[in-house]
């Protein structure tokens, strides 16, 4: 059984580790003019240039508004351009500049080197079981809760 001060705990170790986690990723990041969580939206554009705020959104769990509010950012930064949508003119499509597709290996790099820090000392299999721990936990306080 949980107790009170298990929970306390667990809360405040992890918030802890994602203060520090944060704090590592946004001196990473900022050497190269991309604000910490950024890194994600160019990802995903990485993967997939041209997308609406809110396909991005969908795809990295987090509302429209916060995904617009980062394009902004990133837009006024040289990392990526709006454009009209050629179908429906209330929306717009998200594409990455020469500068934000020149980033990829750099941040690439940045987070593999965060990952290595963070996980340093862990085996490969310890190295999956946190990955899944922290994915359980998310589950847990998603109220979809069949998110994968």
């Amino acid at each position: 059984m949980t107790t009170a001060a298990d929970a306390d705990d667990f809360l405040t170790v992890y918030w802890s580790t994602k203060r520090a986690v944060t704090m590592a990723a946004t001196a990473a990041y900022a050497r190269h003019g991309v604000y910490e969580g950024q890194q994600f939206i160019l990802r995903t554009l990485w993967s997939q240039d041209g997308l609406t705020p809110g396909e991005v959104a969908k795809r990295l769990g987090l509302s429209t508004p916060t995904i617009t509010r980062a394009a902004t950012r990133m837009e006024a930064a040289g990392l990526l351009r709006r454009e009209p949508h050629p179908t429906d003119r209330r929306l717009v499509r998200l594409h990455l500049t020469d500068r934000g597709r020149e980033l990829e290996a750099t941040i690439e790099h940045e987070m593999a080197g965060l990952t290595d820090r963070a996980l340093a000392g862990f085996d490969d299999d310890e190295r999956v079981a946190v990955v899944r721990a922290l994915g359980r936990i998310r589950r847990n306080l998603t109220p979809d809760s069949s998110e994968s």
